[in-house]
């Protein structure tokens, strides 16, 4: 695959105890701003939830790694090729661009956050061998979770923040027209026919 898809969303890569992502408790947020060809989505980030994984976007937001970038790859029960169904879009940087070393996994049994609707969230292959690729979340997507039946290992993937402004943009990238072919057999039908570019990351 082009630009390293060794992080694509598989069958598709500190804190303990966290409570639940609830109204009742106020986590501590940074913002970043995804400029894209669509419109500009905002995101709020739990440091206090998921340090490694936000520090890890946030490295790429400042170095201006992403920036040239794409949302490549979009996801639904129409076109998913894995029997735990999801709702996503995935994006990272674009061919050639510079990657991070990989990460630990940070559950969400661990962070206490859920993929649901507009939740961000890094793609992987297996635990920790998430670097740059990220997705973000159209509905519930509890096969995500830890324990959910996406990937074999039963890990999950690692939720680190939330889309607060631009989902209109989230749901337009979904519906892009997608190629009928694929490099691998298993994304077949989800590749976005033309990428759309992410032209800015950077905190808010």
């Amino acid at each position: 695959m082009s630009f390293d898809r060794r992080t694509f969303l598989v069958g598709l890569g500190v804190l303990g105890g966290a409570a639940p992502l609830t109204a009742a408790r106020r986590d501590r947020t940074v913002r970043v701003r995804l400029v894209t060809e669509r419109g500009t989505i905002v995101l709020a980030l739990y440091p206090d939830r998921a340090p490694i994984t936000v520090a890890n976007f946030l490295a790429y937001a400042d170095k201006g790694l992403m920036k040239g970038g794409a949302f490549y790859r979009t996801v639904s029960p129409k076109n998913d090729n894995n029997p735990a169904t999801i709702s996503v879009i995935q994006g990272g940087p674009g061919d050639g661009g510079q990657r991070l070393p990989p990460i630990p996994l940070e559950t969400t049994k661990r962070t206490g956050l859920r993929h649901t609707d507009g939740v961000i969230s890094m793609a992987r292959d297996t635990p920790g061998s998430a670097t740059s690729e990220f997705f973000i979340c159209l509905g519930d997507n509890p096969s995500l979770d830890y324990g959910g039946a996406r990937n074999k290992d039963g890990q999950g993937f690692a939720a680190f923040g939330k889309v607060v402004e631009g989902m209109d943009v989230v749901r337009a990238i979904h519906e892009a027209a997608t190629e009928t072919r694929a490099d691998d057999p298993y994304m077949k039908g989800q590749m976005i026919m033309k990428p759309v570019r992410i032209l800015e990351l950077s905190r808010n």
